[in-house]
């Protein structure tokens, strides 16, 4: 916490009680999006004391986990943070596949990786965008929302839905893309950087927007670490550390990226991590989309872990079989009795699940590492001493999805 805040609270904490009173922010206040509810303690404007109140939106995803199998599941993990559904199945099943020492082929991880970071794009469009918006810039908002219409047009061609793909299977995908997918993604590398440009030149220069944000929620480095942070929010306070090249997996180590870091720490550095994010996901969508291997998007049959061709179950007996037990609750995949945890850099940070396997196809216990869940508790260290106004600003920032926080 910077000093000028640890000497504000200091003074509010000393103040005679009688003048500090309650607010509920939410859950309808609408910069809260969804249904995150914060209970303010004010002293006039100045914020004294803020306890974020969660549970809103809880639906039992992680219970549904221990009921659905490997590849039902998915359609579950969509929901959570469902700006950036893709990601989240992607997390999902490394964490199965890890369990099942599963080696993607190569086409399968060059074609995660190209959607793993598209959705990047689309949930830190969003992030930017909604940001500004509640702070009354309304033309950036559309300008990141046109780009986020072009990427649910790619996600439906690549899967037949546009909100939620579930087009991730153990072992590969749901089935290949085509050539309309890769002239999608083709045009849109070629025209997102000039909607970049459109909302920097709105928002960068912008003398009310930066002022909002400069100076307001700053996190250090050290709080950071101690608090668990992880994605743009930790890289914006100056945390090295990103898992794509720290632990990496799918296609990444075949590509040349930036680490992107700010060492302010408040919402403005935040806002500019994120933007420079999205043209680091854009290079490598393009070298990957260009490099694209050929080959099966599964992998190999025989290893009776994914599903058998259409086609091929309705002219061979052998493959009628392996469709069969793998559909049957009683057969299914046969993982080894361990437990797992595997993670990947999602768009808000380290996204994470915890599967412990008895041997079945649907997993014992399964539990996750949402970003949103740590970064909500990282609230009341950002606002204490602020103004109301600034609460808008604040949570704007860290981005926070009451789906994947509830769970």
């Amino acid at each position: 916490m910077p000093l000028e805040q640890a000497s504000t609270l200091a003074a509010l904490e000393n103040a005679d009680q009688e003048f500090l009173w309650t607010l509920n922010f939410g859950p309808q206040h609408p910069a809260t999006h969804t249904t995150l509810r914060l209970i303010l303690t004010l002293d006039g404007e100045t914020i004294v004391k803020a306890v974020p109140d969660i549970g809103f939106l809880h639906s039992g995803f992680e219970k549904l986990g221990e009921d659905l199998d490997f590849n039902q599941y998915v359609t579950i993990v969509d929901r959570m943070n469902y700006i950036s559904p893709v990601a989240n199945e992607i997390a999902w099943h490394h964490a199965v596949e890890k369990l099942m020492g599963i080696e993607l082929t190569p086409r399968c991880n060059y074609l995660r990786t190209i959607l793993g970071e598209m959705a990047r794009i689309s949930d830190h469009l969003l992030c930017t965008g909604a940001a500004a918006l509640d702070l009354g810039a309304f033309t950036a908002f559309l300008y990141a929302f046109h780009q986020r219409e072009v990427l649910y047009d790619i996600f439906e061609a690549a899967s037949g839905q546009r909100f939620h793909p579930s087009y991730t299977r153990v072992g590969g995908l749901a089935f290949d893309v085509n050539d309309d997918f890769v002239r999608k993604v083709r045009d849109f590398v070629k025209d997102f950087p000039k909607t970049h440009g459109d909302m920097c030149r709105l928002l960068n220069r912008n003398r009310i927007f930066v002022e909002r944000m400069q100076g307001i929620g700053v996190l250090s480095k050290e709080m950071a670490i101690n608090l668990s942070c992880t994605g743009p929010i930790a890289r914006a306070s100056g945390v090295v550390r990103d898992i794509r090249k720290d632990e990496p997996y799918l296609a990444y180590p075949d590509f040349d990226f930036n680490v992107v870091c700010a060492e302010e720490g408040d919402c403005y550095a935040r806002y500019l991590v994120r933007m420079e994010e999205m043209l680091e996901s854009l290079n490598i969508i393009h070298h990957a989309i260009e490099n694209l291997p050929s080959g099966p998007v599964n992998v190999d049959g025989d290893s009776k872990a994914v599903f058998p061709e259409q086609m091929s179950v309705y002219r061979s007996i052998e493959s009628m079989i392996h469709h069969f037990e793998l559909v049957m609750p009683n057969q299914q995949w046969t993982p080894p009795v361990d437990e797992v945890y595997g993670c990947i850099e999602s768009p808000n940070g380290e996204l994470g699940f915890y599967v412990v396997s008895d041997g079945t196809g649907v997993a014992y216990r399964a539990r996750t590492r949402p970003p949103s869940f740590i970064h909500f508790a990282v609230f009341p260290y950002l606002i204490v001493g602020h103004q109301i106004g600034d609460v808008v600003a604040v949570l704007g920032s860290l981005n926070i999805i009451a789906a994947e926080l509830d769970r």
